[in-house]
């Protein structure tokens, strides 16, 4: 059952997350948090984070990850297929439809009728792992003992450095560990 339950919930994931892994953050969330409950709030956070720091497509990552705390192996390949099934049959239908219809303007119109979308869900994603990174219940509580102030400083520094300075962000990522292992160790 836990198989079936992974393959649909990651089919579902993988046919509605246009616009790549971020945008698929808050349905990944939805499935594995609140439908399934397979995860808390900073497991979740954890996954995200775990998504992003290993080579390949995040949300094919987070299927993997997920389905391995879910099942094991095998629920990592149920995941994973599930999460690339829509996306093989989905692009290998349009490539045949662009192919033969690109020129339509009804095509161009409905391409850039997706890109709003891809952009809030893109923003909820960002807010999604955002708010438990800086406020320590997950809940926006603005009480001094519910914020996370190294994190803030963590984040503004990252934005400074990628935005002002630009630096590669392997390089902020791995600043930004190294600081939160000396300011752990510290304490």
């Amino acid at each position: 059952m836990v198989f079936l339950q992974l393959f649909f919930a990651f089919l579902q994931i993988g046919a509605f997350s246009f616009g790549g892994g971020y945008a698929a953050m808050p349905l990944i969330k939805a499935q594995v948090i609140d439908t399934y409950s397979w995860m808390t709030i900073t497991d979740f956070t954890d996954l995200v984070t775990i998504a992003e720091m290993t080579p390949g497509p995040i949300a094919i990552n987070a299927a993997t990850f997920v389905g391995n705390q879910v099942a094991g192996i095998p629920g990592a390949a149920v995941a994973t297929f599930g999460v690339i099934l829509p996306s093989c049959i989905l692009v290998t239908e349009l490539a045949f439809l662009y192919s033969r219809y690109r020129s339509l303007s009804l095509m161009q119109g409905i391409l850039r009728s997706l890109r709003p979308a891809v952009v809030a869900l893109i923003f909820a994603a960002g807010l999604s792992i955002l708010i438990p990174t800086i406020f320590t219940d997950g809940l926006i509580r603005f009480s001094f003992d519910n914020i996370n102030f190294f994190h803030i400083l963590c984040f503004i520094g990252a934005l400074i450095a990628l935005r002002m300075y630009k630096v590669g962000p392997i390089k902020v990522m791995i600043g930004c560990g190294i600081a939160e292992l000396l300011f752990t160790a510290l304490l």
